[in-house]
């Protein structure tokens, strides 16, 4: 929850705006300043203070206890001009929630911390538990001093600093990512990735304590971290077993089902009779466990209890292997403001990006430094595509990108067709050239509509003909792909011959050239007034059906509203 705080009418005016916008993760605190500032610190993971940051400083300051536990808290001052993250900027989330906060309500956001102003990003910020000195090894990284790179547990990071890597010097700072629980030493930062599953196994009724005094014994006698835990996995029939639920909400993960008939296939070391007979399958602690695959590390091993009665508990431990993670990402047709939010994140996650030059050039400012391009020209796409998997199959952070979006004509058919399932894919949708042609239109796909390619490269031009000639026959809006270029310039007034044969003349025809950016054209015309001359790889024909309008000088497809056939 985050907690709103003002003392003025403009600072209550943009904390209702604030309120407004998010209703289910803000309260409001009124009263007194100090008593709600006080209120809402020990109630909120988060603050949003519309005071002076001054009076923010003194009012929090005495409340504060440790970084790891304090809420996130952002001051907005009462012009609404500047959301400055002041305390908690990555344990607290206040460098997000200004940002958030920025965006909303038009202010300018301000972090400070070290690694954010640089692009660095900051180790307590990766997703997984962090231990050791994390203000150490942050400052060696900002510093460019030698960092060692240890990964004992392969797991895709975002980029690092060029001087991130390489083996330890003595005394040297040291990043480690291991599932083993070794302390940190000294300049020493230990990353836990999620990679130890533990299957559970439960009698009725087994107290919560039983079962999770067994996982905690079971990993401290293997060596293991519990903050690497990722899930407890059970047979589906124990879901709602309360002992088992209990101990994976005090361990802060998830509880992970499968059926009987999925964990009798999973061969383990040692199925029994009792299981079999209880709920259907020979094994569940370590079958559950083994379910995806894995290096069994701690085979079952029942609980034990202090009167020497009948253990009511069974678990078993294996370690994953670390997933490479492969994001497609669209960068929309071109304009920065275009660009999706998730976009922008995903390319600041990788620590790899493939891509075509050009594409390259227009984000190249938005990724980390140490980021590794891989950046190639036009005609390599199915190379673009097989390189991406090759490097999320070494277990990399990997953005491959296109522009539009990554799934209409672009990288991810490729791409997902050279993967399986040994990486984790990400799609992210991007604006596509046909939606930015038509918003600059008008409204000409307002009904249905397609799209097609008309070039032949990868496509038979007899296949193109006929899909071109079913959409002229459905009376559907085309819009055009690819519509001509220096070696292709028949294709494009073919098909406009066959959708002319079903249309009159005067149907309304959009063309947009790059779409969005710069050096944008458009211009409205007809079946019978486009030349085809003047189109090129760059632009977007949208043809009109035969309901399709020219109102205003915007192409108009009526949806066919009742309402609108009303007389006036």
């Amino acid at each position: 929850m985050i907690g709103l705080i003002s003392a003025t009418a403009a600072g209550a005016a943009a904390r209702d705006r604030l309120a407004a916008a998010w209703p289910d993760r803000t309260r409001v605190y009124e009263g007194p300043v100090a008593d709600a500032v006080r209120r809402a610190f020990g109630e909120c993971s988060q603050l949003v203070c519309f005071l002076a940051t001054g009076a923010v400083v003194r009012l929090v300051a005495p409340l504060l206890a440790d970084k790891a536990s304090d809420p996130g808290v952002v001051c907005v001052d009462e012009g609404g001009r500047f959301a400055v993250s002041l305390v908690g900027g990555h344990g607290g989330g206040a460098n997000e929630l200004a940002l958030a906060v920025g965006k909303l309500l038009g202010a300018e956001p301000v972090v400070t911390t070290a690694t954010d102003s640089v692009g660095v990003p900051g180790l307590d910020t990766l997703g997984m538990p962090v231990e050791g000195d994390v203000a150490g090894v942050s400052r060696a990284l900002l510093d460019g001093e030698p960092v060692a790179l240890e990964l004992e547990s392969i797991w895709p990071l975002p980029a690092l600093p060029a001087n991130a890597g390489g083996a330890a010097r003595e005394g040297g700072p040291v990043i480690r990512v291991t599932d083993r629980a070794v302390p940190p030493a000294g300049a020493e930062v230990v990353l836990r990735p999620p990679s130890l599953v533990v299957g559970v196994g439960a009698s009725k009724g087994a107290p919560v304590d039983e079962v999770l005094g067994l996982v905690r014994s079971a990993l401290a006698d293997a060596g293991l971290s519990v903050a690497s835990v990722a899930a407890l996995a059970t047979v589906d029939a124990k879901a709602d077993e309360p002992g088992i639920i209990g101990a994976a909400e005090r361990l802060g993960v998830p509880v992970v089902t499968y059926s009987a008939d999925e964990l009798a296939v999973v061969e383990v070391p040692n199925p029994s009779a009792a299981p079999l007979a209880a709920v259907g399958t020979p094994s569940v602690a370590e079958a559950a466990a083994l379910v995806g695959g894995g290096e069994l590390l701690v085979p079952k091993r029942k609980s034990e209890r202090a009167d020497g009665a009948p253990a009511m508990a069974t678990c078993a431990v294996v370690r994953r292997p670390g997933r490479g993670r492969l994001a497609v990402v669209g960068l929309g047709p071109g304009a920065r403001d275009l660009l999706t939010p998730r976009a922008e994140a995903e390319l600041r996650r990788a620590s790899v990006l493939v891509g075509l030059d050009q594409y390259v050039d227009q984000i190249r400012d938005l990724l980390r430094p140490g980021t590794r391009i891989l950046e190639s020209g036009l005609g390599a796409e199915e190379e673009r595509a097989r390189t991406a998997v090759a490097e999320a199959r070494k277990g990399q952070a990997v953005a491959l990108i296109g522009s539009g979006d990554a799934g209409v004509y672009a990288m991810a058919s490729p791409a997902l067709a050279e993967a399986s399932d040994d990486i984790d894919v990400v799609g992210v949708p991007g604006v596509t050239a046909a939606l930015a042609a038509g918003a600059i239109l008008g409204a000409p796909l307002g009904h249905d509509h397609v799209s097609i390619s008309l070039s032949d490269l990868h496509t038979p031009w007899h296949v193109i003909e006929r899909r071109v000639l079913a959409a002229a026959e459905a009376d559907i809006v085309v819009t055009f792909y690819n519509p001509r270029s220096r070696g292709r310039d028949w294709q494009l007034p073919k098909a406009l011959a066959v959708l002319g044969a079903h249309r009159e003349p005067t149907t309304p025809v959009g063309v947009v050239r790059n779409a969005s950016r710069p050096d944008e054209s458009s211009r409205v015309t007809t079946l019978a007034g486009l030349d085809p001359a003047t189109v090129d790889m760059m632009t977007v024909v949208t043809v009109g059906n035969t309901a399709t309008r020219n109102i205003a000088g915007r192409m108009v497809t009526p949806r066919g509203y009742r309402w609108q056939e009303a007389p006036r």
